[in-house]
Formats: C-alpha cells, sequence, structure tokens
C-alpha cells in the first residue's frame, strides 16, 4: 500500500508510564520496607545479577533533569506512582510523612509546568512489608490502611494530579503471590488467593467512594493488563477453555471494577470447586457495585492463546486454573525472543472493540505497550545513543490498529510507552530495557535513544506515517 498518514484525535495523551518502586531509588525521605526489599535481604539470587530497587533510576534526586527529558520526548502526559511505603515510613501506617508529600508536590509542580499531566498510580505492587506480614491484601487491616493512604493522597495532590488509579495491573500480585511464584511471598494457594483478589477489589471501590468527596475535576480509575483470549481452533472444546481462561485472566477484575458485578460463570466455577473467598459482606458487595472506574487504563503486551487440555489433571495437586486449559504455541507466531512474549499488533485493536462493546464504551487509554530487549548496548552508534529501529516499527505497528480502533468508534484518549527511561524491572532487575532513554546504571547518565526522537516529532505531529496494510 502506499504511505497514508494516521492522525490521532486533538489532545490525544502521548506519554509513558514507570512505577515508583521500579524508578525512584529508596532516597533519603524515609521509607517503609517494601515486600521487594525484604524478598531481595531474604533471596537475592532470584534477582537479575543481584541488583535491587535500592537505586535503580534514582529519579528521586534526577526527577528535574528527566521532567525535561520527558519533554524531549514528546509527553504532555506522564504515569507515576505514589509510594505507599515513602507515604507512611512507619510499616505503611501511622503519620504521614512531610519530606514524601514535599517530593511528590515537588515533581508534580515540574510537571505541570512544563505541560506534562501528571496520571498518578497508587499501588504498584510495592505493599509495604508489615502489612504483607499481617496477611497483605488478604486482610481488611491492610484496606484499611490502603484507604487511607489513598485519602491522603486526593487531599495533598487532588490540585496537581490530572487523573487518578487506584492500582496498576492487580492481577499480577495474584498471580505471583499465589499461583505462579513471581512475587513475595510466594504462595501456592489459590482459595487464598481469591480472597486478596477480592480484597484487591474492595479497596479499589473504598478509594473510589473517598475520592468522591473531594469533587475534583480529575477522573479515578483503574489499569488492568489484558490479552485477548484466543482459542486454538473453532473445536467446541478450544472454545470452553478460551472462554474459561478469559474468565480467570480478563473478566475476574474488569468485571468488578468497570461493571460493579463479578462473573456468574466465573463465581459458578469456583464454588463448584470450592474455592470461592470466605470473607464478603452484602455491605461489600453493594460498595463494589457502587463505586466503579470512570476511565481505564489497558496494558497490552501479547495475546492469549489456549487450547482444551489433552493430559489429565493431578486432582491432588494445587487447584490452578491450568485445570480447564493448556497454552497454545501457534505455528508462525511472531515473538519478542528476549521476553518470550508474541508480538500481535492487532490485539490491541481487539482488546479496545472489547471494551467498546462489552463495558459501555468507557473512557480509556493504551496505559501500558512496550518492548523489552536485552544487550541493547549492542546497537548503540558512535555517540553512544541506542538506534532501536525495532522499537519504532513495535510502536507504529501498534498504533496503527489502535488508530483503526479509534475510527471504529472506540473511546481511547490516550497511548502511554513502557518504559520512559530503562527501570528496574521486578525480578528482571535491568536484563530487558524498554525505555525511550537509556541508563547507565553505574553513571546514572540518560541518553535518549532513537525511539525517543520518533516520540518527539510523533508527539508533535499527533500522527505518523505508515506504510503497511493492517490485518483484517
Amino acid at each position: 500500500m502506499n504511505k497514508q498518514k494516521l492522525s490521532f484525535p486533538q489532545d490525544f495523551w502521548w506519554g509513558s508510564a514507570w512505577s515508583a518502586e521500579q524508578a525512584e531509588g529508596r532516597g533519603e525521605t524515609g521509607k517503609a520496607e517494601t515486600v521487594w526489599e525484604r524478598w531481595y535481604k531474604e533471596q537475592p539470587y532470584r534477582f537479575y545479577q543481584r541488583i535491587s530497587s535500592e537505586v535503580t533510576t534514582d529519579h528521586i534526586h534526577h526527577y528535574k533533569e528527566d521532567v525535561q527529558l520527558m519533554k524531549q520526548t514528546g509527553h504532555n502526559s506522564f504515569r507515576v506512582s505514589i509510594s505507599w511505603a515513602r507515604m507512611f515510613p512507619n510499616d505503611g501506617i501511622g503519620e504521614v510523612n512531610p519530606n514524601a508529600i514535599a517530593f511528590y508536590r515537588d515533581l508534580f509542580k515540574e510537571m505541570n509546568e512544563n505541560g506534562i499531566k501528571v496520571f498518578a498510580n497508587l499501588y504498584h505492587f510495592d505493599m509495604p512489608a508489615k502489612l504483607q506480614d499481617i496477611g497483605g491484601w488478604e486482610s481488611r487491616k491492610a484496606i484499611d490502611a490502603y484507604v487511607n493512604f489513598a485519602d491522603t493522597c486526593f487531599k495533598e495532590f487532588g490540585d496537581l494530579v490530572y487523573h487518578w488509579f487506584t492500582f496498576n495491573e492487580p492481577l499480577g500480585p495474584i498471580l505471583g503471590s499465589y499461583l505462579e511464584d513471581f512475587h513475595y511471598p510466594n504462595i501456592v494457594d489459590f482459595k487464598r488467593g481469591a480472597q486478596a483478589a477480592f480484597f484487591t477489589i474492595l479497596a479499589h471501590a473504598k478509594a473510589i467512594k473517598a475520592f468522591k468527596k473531594y469533587n475534583l475535576s480529575s477522573k479515578i480509575g483503574v489499569i488492568l493488563n489484558l490479552s485477548p483470549t484466543f482459542p486454538r481452533s473453532q473445536n467446541p472444546a478450544d472454545i470452553k477453555a478460551a472462554e474459561i481462561a478469559d474468565l480467570f485472566y480478563t473478566r475476574s477484575f474488569l468485571d468488578p471494577m468497570v461493571k460493579g458485578t463479578f462473573p456468574k460463570k466465573l463465581v459458578d466455577l469456583l464454588k463448584e470447586y470450592d474455592q470461592m473467598p470466605v470473607d464478603f459482606t452484602e455491605s461489600d458487595l453493594a460498595c463494589i457495585a457502587e463505586n466503579t472506574s470512570q476511565i481505564l487504563g489497558l496494558n497490552y503486551y501479547e495475546p492469549r492463546r489456549v487450547k482444551a487440555r489433552l493430559t489429565a489433571i493431578n486432582q491432588d495437586g494445587p487447584f490452578l486454573p491450568e485445570w480447564f486449559f493448556e497454552n497454545h504455541v501457534m505455528p508462525g507466531r511472531r515473538m519478542n525472543e528476549y521476553r518470550g512474549w508474541e508480538i500481535y499488533e492487532k490485539g490491541v485493536y481487539d482488546l479496545c472493540m472489547d471494551i467498546k462493546n462489552n463495558y459501555g464504551n468507557i473512557e480509556a487509554f493504551i496505559s501500558e505497550n512496550g518492548m523489552g530487549v536485552a544487550n541493547e548496548e549492542r546497537f548503540m552508534d558512535e555517540s553512544g545513543q541506542v538506534i532501536d529501529s525495532y522499537r519504532i516499527e513495535f510502536i507504529k505497528d501498534h498504533l496503527a490498529y489502535l488508530w483503526k480502533a479509534i475510527n471504529n468508534g472506540c473511546n481511547i484518549k490516550g497511548y502511554h510507552l513502557w518504559a520512559f527511561i530503562d527501570c528496574w524491572s521486578w525480578i528482571n532487575s535491568y536484563k530487558n530495557r524498554y525505555g525511550l532513554v537509556s541508563l547507565d546504571l553505574p553513571t546514572q547518565k540518560r541518553t535518549i535513544k532513537k525511539s525517543g526522537e520518533f516520540y518527539k516529532q510523533l508527539s508533535d505531529e499527533n500522527g505518523f506515517e505508515y506504510d503497511k496494510d493492517l490485518l483484517v
């Protein structure tokens, strides 16, 4: 096809995202121990090259420089997370930390003064460790502490924040902590995970209830990691397997956090296998029904492909979603070999259409999408700039399908890349780099990558030229 200019709606949000634990560094403001710091002390060998979150991108000391880099890479918006552990250094409870308030107000003012809208997320995997000790999201005390933290943030930063989000990827800690062993405290117990998931959803609703009393001009919602689920074939067994996988991984949080209700088929299945949470009340359900998201962030990285199980389950083993399906490796799929994820650009279109057709076309944006690549120094030129043409192509291909979704009526307001500057990536540390800006960890030197220059042009022109055909 010939090149065509893909233009996006006026005032489209161009930006990126990261989190407090992955970027700020510990700093001197005072901060409670998080579950990640605790886990690193206990099992440092679980972290790539034994790199902790002690320093990371040291944003707490470089935030003014970093805001200028946001401008230089075309940001008109940026998603941060506010560290619960920094705001409440006495184990997530007690008195608020005035040094933390001062830091975040300074950061948010700096962003606003440079034309960058503040998207503030309240929880990004960083539970204060002492609250985890009393049960974490399995505990009503943790909910109360979180809502107090959220309420404090609304009060202290409400004049500076453009949009609020209760959680980033709330499914992640449930999978990692209770099913798949990649989050502390590494419990494998679905029923306890179901309780933690329910209380996470309740905490989301209670935070929204607290938000409403301030009558702020901003909106509040949640950021979910969502992958369209595709069956291997149209065989009824494969279709059923895909439906169940979709219930576990997509509808489980999306339905209650946007619609205020839980999927009946999922509830029935959990009852059948005695995996329902045990602590919930009618008033909890009413709070969830009455306090739903006003805006939705969509994190999209890869599709989910499944097929019917061909092997029997050991019923004496732990209950897991995989009792009902197997993952399907589609022949010919394109892969990001470094991260182990399939690259399927059309998935972003399928996801947006699902939100349009099944969730009232709620105001939404792509809140994460990105490509992690190892050993990017291979692609540096003589000046030290990473020539990441692969990332530029990745962004263009996904944006093309996002453009198509918008033109088909999807209420999509923006696109945020993961990530801004190369940041610490949990147990993978700095193995894979995602940033528009490269980071030399020993010196903390930042250098804009080729993709960062492209992103500035993209934002300035509110679109780009595209020369590929879109898949049907």
